[in-house]
């Protein structure tokens, strides 16, 4: 009976190992295929390279434009911070009201929330660049920052409605006994209980403004102020270097290494959060 245990966690454990080494492997497969010629990224579909040319990162951080990868970083975290902070700012009010507070057309206004999880992002981006056009606001951050302060993401909403069922309101209630009022309790009762659902928001409004292309297209005009995102494209329609393969590569994996961190930073509380939030009610 002991060695057929070992046995079981034994397979168990080769099973685990083997399909994290499949899901990993486009990575590993991106980080080799970053030091490979044109001709071997697509001969071969093992990712360990023949040479180790290093050089190909500093040539990567260089990129095609008079600036370097870093100041593109720069001009990533410029729209990626405020965004983040208005996006937790305007979801945690919204979601505070709708979750403690009654008040006229309650069911009505958050029926319209609801609804617009499900209208495709595309559908608001021409009226979007209309309006900021009107107000000589294009080819600023403005547009891709500002709109976060309405609490456009219903989704954010909704999680932080969820994790704030499961705080009793008995915690509001003691609060103002001891004196908060309304904003107070918000601040110091119920933020403290929400981290984990306010570290999710993080993550995501990260990722997906990381990887965001369409609106920063539309919205910016000026190579200077791209983010990451559209430098990378940029450069992958460059033809000053032959089309080096590994070079374009070479920014992927560079632009991919603070998405990881944040992720790996956050892991925790990320799925805390996550799992919290979709099974309070």
């Amino acid at each position: 009976m002991k060695a057929a245990g070992i046995i079981k966690k034994t397979a168990g454990y080769v099973l685990l190992s083997a399909a994290g080494i499949i899901m990993l492997y486009p990575m590993l497969w991106l980080v080799g295929a970053s030091f490979k010629s044109n001709d071997e990224i697509f001969s071969s579909a093992w990712f360990i390279p023949h040479d180790l040319e290093l050089s190909v990162y500093v040539r990567a951080w260089r990129t095609v434009t008079p600036y370097t990868m870093g100041h593109y970083f720069l001009n990533t975290f410029g729209i990626i911070i405020p965004r983040m902070v208005f996006s937790v700012f305007s979801s945690v009010l919204t979601a505070y009201g709708f979750a403690r507070f009654e008040f006229p057309l309650k069911r009505f206004f958050f029926s319209l929330l609801m609804c617009s999880m499900f209208m495709p992002a595309i559908v608001k981006i021409m009226p979007m660049y209309m309006l900021w056009g009107r107000r000589g606001l294009l080819d600023s951050y403005i547009p891709l920052t500002l709109p976060a302060l309405l609490a456009g993401e219903g989704s954010f909403v909704l999680m932080i409605i969820q994790f704030l069922r499961g705080v009793p309101k008995e915690f509001d209630e003691a609060a103002r006994i001891d004196g908060c009022n309304t904003i107070q309790v918000l601040f110091y009762i119920l933020i403290p209980c929400i981290k984990p659902v306010i570290a999710t928001i993080c993550i995501f409004t990260f990722l997906w403004t990381m990887n965001e292309f369409i609106e920063p297209l539309i919205m910016i005009s000026s190579v200077r102020k791209y983010p990451l995102s559209l430098i990378l494209r940029l450069s992958a329609d460059s033809t000053g270097d032959g089309y080096e393969q590994r070079k374009i590569i070479a920014m992927s994996v560079i632009g991919l290494i603070p998405s990881i961190a944040v992720f790996a930073a956050a892991q925790r509380k990320f799925v805390s959060g996550i799992t919290a939030g979709g099974l309070t009610g």
